[in-house]
């Protein structure tokens, strides 16, 4: 397939704005009514498919990793962010998303359309991220930020939990 002036079409589907933006409303879906930061989402991104980071935490078995256990993929961490929050801002504009300004910063919820939009997704991969969402909303929405931030840093390491308070002057919270 190509593109009108005759180029080939090369986008890569794969941790693009809109397959991000997708995960990020099931984790918001299956978070609701809890509205999520920046950093959460993140953290929640890798995490909903990377489950298996997870397996024996506080003797919980976690569901099998979607994406395949590679090498390094806790550094993935350190580039996600930017396109978490790109891909927020497309679900965004798309009224999926709801943003919210709290007393902590911006804060982000699945909108009352994401429900309707969530179920026609069916095909075995969209299913099986609803269900590894489910559990981290069980795991997890009960927990502040900070509750959070511990599990990861125990599973996928310091520095990578760390990686957003570069821009505090180093000061941590």
């Amino acid at each position: 397939m190509g593109r009108v002036d005759g180029t080939p079409f090369r986008a890569h589907p794969f941790n693009s704005t809109l397959e991000t933006g997708i995960r990020a409303l099931v984790v918001l879906e299956a978070f609701y009514p809890r509205r999520c930061d920046l950093l959460e989402m993140t953290w929640l991104d890798h995490l909903v498919v990377h489950t298996g980071d997870l397996d024996g935490q506080d003797g919980q078995g976690a569901p099998k990793s979607l994406h395949p256990d590679l090498p390094n993929r806790a550094g993935e961490l350190a580039v996600r962010r930017q396109l978490v929050e790109k891909s927020l801002r497309l679900m965004q504009e798309v009224h999926l998303v709801d943003v919210f300004e709290t007393e902590d910063g911006i804060a982000y919820g699945a909108s009352e359309d994401a429900p309707a939009y969530l179920d026609l997704l069916q095909s075995l991969y969209s299913l099986a991220l609803k269900e590894r969402a489910q559990w981290m909303a069980r795991r997890f929405a009960g927990m502040a930020t900070t509750e959070i931030r511990t599990v990861m840093e125990s599973r996928i390491g310091r520095w990578t939990a760390d990686f957003r308070y570069e821009d505090n002057d180093g000061a941590r919270p």
